[in-house]
């Protein structure tokens, strides 16, 4: 049973979106590993980005220099 988890912070990712990347990890598990797709469990992590530093800082910080 592969569980895979998959953590991002949050900014306006679709249920489209979250949709597709289970789809393809379950995809991929299945054609490298040969998984049933049953068996295959992705867990998606929407961190606040206050939540989440890198580089010495928070991503909400960081975010607000990008254009």
């Amino acid at each position: 049973m592969p569980y895979i988890n998959v953590r991002l912070t949050r900014k306006d990712i679709t249920t489209e979106q979250k949709a597709r990347i289970v789809r393809e990890i379950t995809a991929t598990m299945q054609s490298v590993l040969g998984k049933r797709p049953e068996s295959v469990h992705v867990v998606i992590d929407e961190i606040d980005p206050d939540n989440w530093g890198y580089a010495g800082e928070l991503t909400s910080e960081h975010r607000k220099r990008q254009p």
